[in-house]
């Protein structure tokens, strides 16, 4: 039975690991410890998991004194290296949440010490384990479409859940990269893994007009606000009991206000951007994420030296309740092959379960590589650190500048 200990007590680690761990994998995990500064919210996550989990305020106390084999990160995206680099000195192996960091000095940080401690740094790109996923995964490796010459991707959040990163920590891009490292790091390693390259140069764009302080009627946040009645973005996160334990009665401690006004003058997240990213086998991607569409999802296509082959998913709106994602694939005699995956429960298209399985369950043959380590974590942040760079400086930028040659992974 392995031992792990939970850094950081986010909604993620109580859902994503902290329950399941406790009540699915207690035959081959236990959950010796649980650090957050914000007692009250580690607290919370222990009485409604294991009462007897200690709580730690101090994370060297907890390593020393639980002695654990792996240590699960799932804090505010900043400090993610600087726990991730703790927990390999400790001669732990480190589990982390999405983004592995947000630029390039945290990165390069990263994989000195995963280099230097020959432990291991896994990253949760739980996306890569859904069924419906990999079957795009399955069809462009048994050579559908050929070789992939370019890929267009566009992912839409609406104006429930892309407005949520707006009010949270978030939305500040110190704190998570923004968007384009925090939430695309999802996708650019998708199409990483996807089609099997390595980026190499990116060029972006990226503004800020829907969000941020483009309202003159707004407040503080949504559970004090005068406009509250009339605002189509106010929230009552204070009336839902889990929220208002969770988040509202652990504001004594840190500050922390869970539900900030969308339209605040300190957002300086963008909120629209597009990507361009040049690929090692000469694979162009062009990229576009949207933060306030009326509904959410992602369209991919794949144009090949044999085809083109698209795929679609959907999150909300009018063709949420479909029964099966489908795939699609135009061959070059004029034909449409069209393949249907059924939908699947779970979070992240039932990636989530998939990959918890992976991680702790173990002994899961891995033929398409869909467990990732800290050179995919880098690649995908990487994208993001360059597309950000290249928006505030308005000139293409290059990975392999700005990454250690002795820490690329051939």
């Amino acid at each position: 039975m392995k031992k792990y200990v939970l850094v950081g007590a986010s909604g993620r680690c109580y859902s994503m690991f902290a329950k399941p761990l406790v009540n699915d994998f207690k035959d081959v995990a236990k959950v010796v410890g649980i650090f957050d500064i914000n007692r009250t919210r580690a607290e919370y996550i222990r009485d409604h998991t294991d009462p007897s989990i200690p709580v730690y305020t101090d994370y060297d106390q907890m390593m020393k004194e639980t002695k654990p084999d792996a240590a699960i990160i799932t804090t505010v995206d900043r400090f993610h290296h600087e726990y991730i680099i703790k927990t390999l000195e400790y001669g732990c192996d480190a589990i982390t949440e999405k983004p592995m960091t947000i630029d390039e000095e945290k990165c390069n940080a990263i994989l000195e010490a995963e280099k230097r401690t020959g432990k291991k740094v896994i990253v949760t790109f739980n996306y890569r384990f859904a069924p419906y996923v990999t079957r795009v995964k399955e069809l462009i490796k048994e050579g559908a479409i050929g070789k992939i010459l370019s890929v267009d991707f566009e992912y839409l959040l609406d104006t429930r859940h892309g407005a949520d990163y707006f009010r949270r920590w978030h939305r500040k891009l110190e704190n998570c990269g923004g968007l384009l490292v925090h939430k695309s790091t999802h996708h650019f390693d998708l199409v990483n893994w996807w089609i099997e390259e390595e980026p190499e140069e990116i060029y972006a764009n990226g503004t800020l007009r829907f969000y941020g302080p483009t309202r003159e009627n707004r407040g503080e946040r949504c559970s004090t606000c005068q406009y509250a009645s009339t605002c189509e973005f106010a929230v009552k996160y204070h009336e839902d009991p889990f929220m208002k334990a969770f988040y509202f009665d652990a504001e004594k401690e840190d500050g922390y206000f869970r539900d900030r006004c969308v339209f605040a003058d300190e957002i300086n997240i963008y909120d629209s951007m597009s990507v361009t990213v040049k690929y090692s086998k000469g694979a162009l991607l062009t990229y576009s994420l949207i933060a306030y569409s009326p509904y959410e999802g992602w369209k991919i296509s794949f144009n090949g030296t044999n085809g083109r082959l698209e795929a679609a998913e959907y999150h909300s709106g009018h063709r949420v309740n479909e029964p099966n994602y489908q795939i699609q694939l135009f061959n070059r005699k004029g034909e449409v092959v069209t393949y249907d995956v059924p939908k699947v429960k779970g979070g992240h298209g039932g990636g989530d379960e998939r990959l918890r399985n992976m991680i702790f369950r173990g002994g899961i043959p891995d033929p398409l590589n869909h467990m990732a380590g800290s050179w995919d974590g880098a690649k995908s942040i990487m994208i993001g650190v360059c597309a950000n760079k290249s928006i505030k400086e308005k000139k293409m930028f290059r990975i392999r500048d700005l990454i250690r040659e002795d820490l690329i992974k051939k």
